[in-house]
């Protein structure tokens, strides 16, 4: 799902992720470097507890990014989506 505001398009991501796991970093790092603005939502360290993340997801690793009815949950999938979808802010048309 996407919306707009008076900025222009908001895109509707949600990042499902864990502080200190490196596979959640690389995927904070390329939606910082191309300026995505997403809803990040810390799941426990315990993977059992991760009910949020088995409910989009149907698994309970991290990361997990949504994007309207995408679901993905490889860091690596994530990072080319966000290529494709977000190009990076000096290559977005004027």
């Amino acid at each position: 799902m996407r919306s707009w505001s008076r900025a222009g398009f908001v895109p509707m991501l949600k990042l499902y992720k864990l502080t200190g796991c490196p596979y959640c970093q690389m995927v904070l790092n390329k939606l910082a470097e191309l300026r995505v603005p997403y809803e990040a939502i810390e799941v426990p360290a315990e993977r059992s507890l991760r009910k949020q993340v088995f409910e989009v997801s149907g698994q309970y690793l991290v990361p997990v990014l949504v994007d309207g009815d995408t679901v993905l949950d490889d860091e690596h999938d994530i990072i080319e989506h966000l290529e494709t979808h977000y190009p990076h802010p000096k290559e977005k048309p004027a």
